[in-house]
């Protein structure tokens, strides 16, 4: 009996290699993903550091979730490697949303903003000003992908409130950006409506994860690797017993201004013979596929986010938001021309309805001549907050195999141990 072996057709041949294909890649992501968790194991936060930033102590988690309701959600896009190819890759972006309250287009949050320097954008900010509250999430993103990112939002929305926009309000969507362009192929614009609606849906109170994730993938903070940070505040009960929140966006500021606790690390890190510069041993080749911007030094920019459970209006939320700047200035930044620094803050502690039932509602007011600890909590959690972007954060090698080296915690270690004889020395 004869046994014939008919060949294969070139569909089951495709099949085959296609498989083997997914394979590689499934593993190759795998190993990827296996090998940036090895890196986070060897990241820190500043107080598990020995830093401690300010005297008022962190919530529990020391997040912008500890403020009661407050939800954060994140995508992270990180995927092929070597020579930019305009619109394909290599993608290092994402998206991260705070999500203030549950159903918040029905129960607002009173809200207000201040914008530092206006190299940048954070979309809403006009509505939030006038109308002096907020009424959905917050979503960080890159620059380019602003319009994607807001058309997800609204996809959600409509999604979760169907008479958007028949026999409902129309929305505005909040949506803020930094240019990643330095690691990410920026046109390519990869964050999707579909990402922007996964990190809503999986939103979620809880620990924040921090550094290299979400809107923090390709962001660059005083030529170290940045991203997401966060850190919170409580008050004694003394003071109210209020908790302030704050999630941050980092991608600012130049090495030799970074300052950390008061040491002027940045000074340091190059008197004790570290490089300045942030890019791979290609720099000149590199550098001129850098924007002109870029190429000049500009270094921008960073999205501040505050929450608290304090009962406080818009206006003092904007007060509350320009307070921020003091933590920004005390980490060494000085806002550049090219630096688009946007902060919004809101409170969780009133309701102002949809629509309201009666012609007048009932807000509680926290009283201005009470307003210090609150003011000196957003100072000191934006700092925390920073600090622990930079912390987080792990090396990220981009596009044109551009390499933004994380913070080396030994090196920060030394400089801080020996910080006393070196200013003497200085």
């Amino acid at each position: 009996m004869r046994v014939l072996i008919k060949p294969p057709g070139v569909l089951s041949v495709l099949c085959v290699v296609g498989f083997l294909v997914w394979i590689a890649l499934a593993t190759g992501a795998a190993a990827q993903g296996a090998a940036l968790d090895d890196r986070k194991k060897d990241r820190v936060r500043a107080r598990d550091f020995g830093i401690v930033i300010g005297r008022y102590p962190p919530g529990p988690l020391n997040a912008i979730t500890d403020v009661a309701g407050v939800r954060v959600g994140q995508v992270t896009l990180s995927r092929g490697e070597g020579e930019l190819r305009p619109g394909q890759g290599p993608v290092r972006t994402g998206v991260t949303v705070v999500i203030p309250r549950e159903d918040v287009w029905h129960k607002k949050v009173p809200a207000g903003a201040f914008v530092l320097n206006g190299t940048g954008e954070m979309t809403g900010l006009a509505w939030v000003a006038e109308s002096g509250f907020l009424e959905y999430p917050i979503a960080l993103t890159n620059t380019l992908n602003v319009p994607r990112v807001a058309n997800g939002m609204m996809s959600w929305m409509i999604r979760n409130y169907p008479e958007i926009g028949i026999t409902d309000d129309t929305l505005t969507p909040v949506v803020a950006e930094c240019d990643d362009s330095r690691l990410n192929d920026s046109q390519g614009r990869h964050v999707s409506e579909e990402d922007v609606m996964q990190a809503l849906d999986g939103a979620k109170s809880g620990p924040v994860e921090e550094g290299s994730v979400g809107a923090g993938t390709g962001m660059i903070a005083y030529q170290f690797k940045g991203g997401i940070g966060t850190s919170s505040r409580r008050l004694p009960e003394k003071e109210g017993g209020y908790s302030v929140g704050v999630l941050v966006n980092a991608n600012h500021g130049r090495r030799y201004e970074l300052t950390i606790a008061g040491v002027p690390v940045g000074r340091l890190w190059e008197n004790m013979g570290q490089s300045v510069g942030m890019e791979s041993a290609q720099a000149e080749p590199e550098t001129r596929r850098l924007s002109k911007r870029h190429q000049l030094g500009d270094q921008g920019s960073i999205i501040i986010i505050v929450a608290t459970d304090a009962p406080l209006d818009s206006r003092q939320l904007t007060r509350m938001s320009k307070r921020a700047v003091m933590g920004l200035a005390r980490t060494g930044a000085i806002s550049h021309h090219g630096s688009g620094d946007f902060i919004l803050a809101f409170s969780t502690a009133n309701v102002i309805p949809h629509y309201p039932d009666e012609p007048v509602f009932t807000m509680v007011h926290l009283a201005d001549t009470y307003i210090n600890p609150l003011l000196s909590a957003t100072v000191e959690a934006t700092e925390e907050a920073i600090v622990n972007a930079l912390m987080a954060a792990t090396t990220v090698v981009g596009r044109d195999g551009r390499r933004v080296e994380a913070i080396s915690l030994p090196r920060l270690r030394r400089i801080l141990d020996a910080y006393p004889s070196l200013a003497n020395e200085g």
